[in-house]
C-alpha cells in the first residue's frame, strides 16, 4: 500500500448516510493519512463490479448488506487481479468481530470515530492475507446460509455464478462444472463443501453430481447394461440426463412427489 500518495478508497454500503459519514471522516483525517474516495457501492456485487476496472488501496465494507454482504464480498476481493485491503464497519460487537481479530482483519462499529478509522487505516496496510475458509464460515452464520454467488476464474476474468441459478454441479478431475440454463462454468470448489454449504438448496444423485431440488423434473430407469448410472433424472430448463446412483434412487423420487 503506497505511504507517499493518497490511499484509493471504496466505500461499500447500502445505507446513503453511512457512505456520506465515512467520506466526511476521511476528510477530517486526511492531515494524517491522504486518502481519494474512489468510488461508493450499495452491495459486494456493485463492489466487485467497480474493482474489476478500477484497483483501490482499501475497501471499507459493511457486513450486512442486500445482495451480497460484506463478508462475501471479502472472501471474493482475493480473486482480484490486485486485492484490496478491506476494513468492516458493522453495528454488531457479536461472534464474527471476535473471528475479525484472530483473522488480523480490522472491523469499525458504528458510529465510526475519526481517530479509529484512521487506526484501523494505518492497522490493514501490515495485514495478512485474507482466510477465505474462515471468512466463510463466518459469512454462513452471519447470513444464515452459504454465499450467494460463486467465483469463476475464465480468460483472467473474475465471474459470479448467482447460486439460485445454478440447476447442478458436476464433478471431474480436480474441478467442478456449475450449470445454468444459459451456460456451463468451471469452478475451483470441493463437491463435498458445496454439498454441505447448500445442503437446503441442492442434494446429491451421484458420488459426482448435485442437483438443485427445483430442477428435478421426474426420473427414468436406465437400460440394464448401463454400468454409468442405476437411473437419470431429467431436469427442467435443459435437455441433460443427470445419473443417480441406485443408493440415491429412492431419495430423490421421493423428494419430486413430495413438491
Amino acid at each position: 500500500m503506497p505511504s507517499k500518495n493518497p490511499l484509493k478508497i471504496l466505500i461499500v454500503d447500502d445505507e446513503p448516510l453511512a457512505r456520506a459519514r465515512l467520506r466526511e471522516l476521511l476528510g477530517d483525517i486526511a492531515g494524517q493519512l491522504p486518502s481519494q474516495v474512489v468510488g461508493e457501492a450499495v452491495n459486494g456485487l456493485a463492489a466487485l463490479d467497480f474493482l474489476r476496472e478500477n484497483p483501490v488501496d482499501v475497501v471499507l465494507a459493511d457486513i450486512r448488506m442486500p445482495g451480497m454482504d460484506g463478508i462475501e464480498l471479502a472472501g471474493h476481493l482475493g480473486a482480484l487481479a490486485k486485492p484490496p485491503a478491506i476494513i468492516f464497519t458493522t453495528a454488531y460487537d457479536n461472534y464474527a468481530v471476535q473471528a475479525f481479530d484472530l483473522n488480523a482483519v480490522d472491523y469499525l462499529l458504528k458510529p465510526v470515530r475519526a481517530q479509529r478509522l484512521l487506526t484501523a487505516l494505518h492497522k490493514v496496510a501490515a495485514a495478512p492475507p485474507l482466510n477465505p475458509e474462515l471468512l466463510g464460515s463466518i459469512g454462513q452464520a452471519v447470513r444464515g446460509g452459504g454465499r450467494t454467488h460463486l467465483a469463476c476464474q475464465e480468460r483472467g476474468r473474475l465471474l459470479l455464478v448467482p447460486v439460485a441459478e445454478v440447476l447442478y454441479f458436476k464433478a471431474d478431475l480436480k474441478y467442478v462444472t456449475a450449470r445454468t440454463v444459459e451456460r456451463e462454468y468451471l469452478l475451483d470448489e470441493a463437491l463435498t463443501h458445496l454439498e454441505t454449504e447448500y445442503a437446503e438448496r441442492f442434494i446429491r444423485l451421484h458420488r459426482a453430481v448435485l442437483v438443485a431440488r427445483s430442477a428435478l423434473a421426474g426420473f427414468e430407469k436406465a437400460a440394464g447394461d448401463d454400468a454409468e448410472a442405476y437411473g437419470w433424472a431429467l431436469l427442467r430448463g435443459v435437455p441433460e440426463k443427470l445419473p443417480v446412483s441406485r443408493r440415491q434412487w429412492a431419495p430423490a423420487k421421493a423428494l419430486v412427489k413430495s413438491a
